[in-house]
């Protein structure tokens, strides 16, 4: 029976293409790594959030976001306060849109491999080996390096007409999807309806936010704490993903919450 994996990508402001990590889309870098106001809202909106129910939920962390002090202290106490239902992935070192840019095979390895280290250094045994592309971001080449560097599960792809261009020039979902089972990868695609998005940003852009919604409100069962890794790590198990960002949070002052249906959430 299909269940719903719950993911929230946690980055700031500085973070996004327009900030960081793409050829043409960054223009205007923000060079502090202190938290934005909304990012710190988020936090506090996530926590109440949260503690409402007893679903597990799993966090995909750029590294770099752990040099914040604030960033660091907070996500060590959750998961002291919540160490079965956090799970941590890997979003990267920095945010870089690795399709966007010429293939670097050895510098994506490096960037992954130091990630992952670092990760792990902090969150300890609640980092797995999962990974998604910053910014959505995934290629062909980028699976066999991920199989390399010690992932096990991708979270990246997006196969809908508006993120095409995600893949990389010349690239398709279908050949990115082909380079993740070639890899021997497990893939945790992201839900879609009628070929559009409706996760992270579509949630709030007008129209994509009415189909978004919907498609939410009809969502299967969450899964639980107990079956969350074992079912994730297997690719015969069919599973809904949906994601949206920790800086969501802090929107409508703080009180912003995903557009999940109570029935389907473990209390």
């Amino acid at each position: 029976m299909t269940k719903t994996w719950l993911t929230v990508d946690c980055d700031d402001f500085r973070h996004i293409p327009k900030h960081q990590g793409h050829p043409t889309r960054s223009k205007k870098q923000i060079d502090s790594n202190q938290l934005s106001e909304q990012f710190t809202a988020g936090i506090v909106g996530f926590e109440t959030w949260f503690s409402s129910h007893k679903s597990p939920v799993t966090l995909f962390v750029i590294a770099d976001s752990l040099q914040n002090e604030g960033f660091r202290h907070w996500l060590v106490s959750l998961i002291s306060s919540y160490p079965k239902r956090i799970t941590i992935g890997c979003h990267g070192l920095t945010h870089r849109s690795w399709s966007a840019w010429p293939e670097d095979v050895d510098g994506f390895q490096t960037a992954i491999t130091q990630a992952c280290e670092q990760i792990k250094s902090v969150v300890g045994e609640s980092f797995k080996p999962w990974f998604r592309a910053p910014a959505g971001y995934m290629a062909p080449w980028m699976a066999d390096v991920l199989k390399q560097s010690g992932i096990i599960l991708d979270s990246s792809i997006n196969d809908t007409l508006l993120t095409k261009s995600k893949a990389g020039k010349g690239n398709s979902w279908a050949k990115v999807r082909h380079a993740v089972a070639e890899a021997n990868l497990v893939e945790r695609e992201w839900a879609t309806k009628w070929g559009l998005p409706i996760n992270g940003p579509a949630l709030s852009l007008f129209p994509l936010s009415l189909l978004a919604k919907q498609a939410w409100k009809k969502l299967p069962q969450v899964l639980t704490t107990d079956d969350l890794i074992s079912t994730i790590e297997d690719s015969n198990v069919p599973i809904k993903t949906v994601y949206w960002h920790l800086l969501d949070h802090g929107k409508s002052s703080g009180k912003w919450q995903p557009p999940i249906p109570q029935s389907i959430l473990n209390h």
